[in-house]
């Protein structure tokens, strides 16, 4: 194993996760590689949570994103996390977090490294990367994601260095290790097209600060993939057929522009959608590459994909890390900071799918509380995209829980994005195309076209009361939250009828 170590001066450095997690300390703030279950923390990180069950410490913990193997559920329950960061996924901290019990900032995920380099944010005590191995100079080779490990390897003042046995090293090459200067010193970040690579293949480290390397041989968590059902092959088929009608009109071709798609059920099935499309030659830049992702390379429909992280099944996994000879060439993984630079984004005219909780008649997008107060996952890098997209699309079902909870509302109980950064709305009842509309108009395309056929004369009525009313975006302020008050009570948004209300 030591062969993964070709700085000789670092074999010493070698010991159990045990003795490195020691190197914590009440108070810290831990940077830790790691982005939607990718490349993240094996050994260190579990191990903080077994310390925490007979220690009194805690510390503020940020990552690239969410960690996979349960680990940020462990530290939560072992009461370890004092403040959390960027993003989460897990149940037990989500319960944690929105229990008060522990601090959570919610960040778009192209504004960590940033904020943590004009000192904005409190500085990093120690660094958790995970690395396939250590290079001669001391810089470490990532894994399966890059996420905030460049800055926090860069700022901290101690490194970890966790050296993954089950990542093959065939993985050199696939990383695009660039750092953009700090203000007021930045550059142009020279990217133009997806394909582009512009830093090194490995990630600087002064070998001086390595105080710990713990050997692992465990994969990532295997991404949750559930297959396309009824409600979300429908949101893929009102999708391509708006961008075949794109292309008619000469708004696009058929190899459309960069794609981003967020992470879950939807944005797969919208992906895979494509494989029985007349698209061709298509791209990406975005966050994750999905299983969607490399069955678009294996149809031959999608030509190359950039983002940070892969996050995958079991069998996309060992289909991809056992054969990367026939997908190096074909994807590139680069720090979250260049991934989602809103400016990069703008260049390349990306078109942004993102999923949504609910969206209101005008085009306000939550895509991050239940019920205007509790937290679900983050905002991600929903934001870094739909402000800046030459596309802004939003997807949800129009309504779910036995067609209780409808996901189109007079008004959005908590705004991630609002009306002026959504061009596109989708549900599984149709699309609603809000490019070039005033609000009245707005309301009035998304009450046609995406709107649950339970929930539709009511929200008609809704919008036409309120226009009566009058103003330039009318609202009935004594009513806007009373679909989400009326299911607080009853478990249903639905209106009662006159029978059942006398009953």
């Amino acid at each position: 194993m030591l062969e993964r170590i070709r700085l000789e001066s670092l074999h010493q450095k070698v010991t159990t996760a045990e003795n490195a997690v020691k190197i914590i300390k009440d108070g810290m703030t831990i940077g830790s590689s790691g982005f939607t279950k990718a490349g993240d923390s094996k050994a260190i990180l579990p191990a903080l949570a077994e310390r925490g069950k007979t220690e009194d410490i805690k510390v503020t913990l940020m990552t690239g994103a969410s960690l996979g193997h349960g680990t940020d559920g462990k530290l939560a329950e072992a009461n370890v996390l004092k403040k959390r960061m960027p993003f989460q996924v897990d149940p037990i901290l989500r319960n944690k977090i929105n229990n008060g019990e522990i601090l959570f900032i919610d960040q778009h995920l192209s504004e960590s490294a940033e904020l943590l380099h004009t000192k904005n944010l409190q500085s990093i005590d120690v660094a958790i990367i995970e690395a396939a191995y250590i290079e001669r100079d001391g810089s470490i080779v990532p894994t399966t994601s890059v996420g905030n490990s460049v800055t926090f390897a860069a700022l901290a003042k101690k490194v970890i260095i966790e050296i993954n046995t089950e990542v093959p090293e065939e993985v050199y090459g696939i990383h695009d290790i660039y750092q953009a200067e700090d203000y007021p010193y930045r550059n142009v970040i020279p990217i133009v097209a997806p394909w582009n690579k512009i830093g090194r293949k490995s990630i600087p480290v002064d070998p001086e600060k390595i105080e710990a390397i713990v050997f692992t041989n465990r994969k990532d968590s295997p991404a949750d993939i559930a297959e396309p059902d009824e409600k979300t092959t429908a949101i893929a088929r009102h999708l391509l057929a708006f961008f075949e009608n794109e292309v008619l009109l000469g708004r696009l071709t058929d190899r459309l522009l960069p794609l981003q798609a967020g992470i879950g059920k939807v944005a797969n099935a919208v992906l895979t959608g494509f494989k029985d499309s007349n698209f061709y030659d298509l791209t990406m830049f975005s966050e994750v590459l999905q299983d969607s992702t490399f069955d678009l390379i294996d149809s031959g429909k999608l030509s190359f994909a950039s983002a940070s992280s892969i996050t995958v099944s079991q069998e996309c996994y060992e289909r991809v890390l056992g054969n990367l000879s026939k997908y190096k060439e074909k994807f590139v993984l680069r720090p979250q900071n260049i991934s989602n630079t809103p400016g990069l984004i703008r260049r390349l005219g990306v078109i942004a799918i993102n999923t949504a909780i609910e969206f209101d008649i005008y085009g306000n997008v939550n895509s991050t509380h239940i019920g205007g107060t509790k937290i679900m996952n983050g905002i991600g890098g929903s934001g870094d995209f739909a402000r800046n997209a030459y596309l802004s699309i939003f997807v949800t079902q129009a309504a779910s829980k036995g067609n209780n909870i409808s996901h189109v509302l007079p008004m959005v109980s908590h705004t991630d994005h609002t009306e002026h950064d959504v061009d596109i709305l989708v549900t599984d009842m149709g699309l609603a195309d809000l490019r070039g509309l005033a609000p009245r108009e707005r309301a009035q395309k998304i009450i046609d076209n995406c709107v649950h056929p339970d929930y539709k004369e009511e929200l008609q009525s809704y919008f036409d009361r309120a226009c009566e009313k009058g103003g330039h975006t009318p609202h009935l302020l004594q009513e806007a939250f009373s679909w989400h008050l009326r299911f607080a009570e009853t478990g249903s948004m639905k209106q009662k009828t006159a029978v059942e209300t006398a009953n």
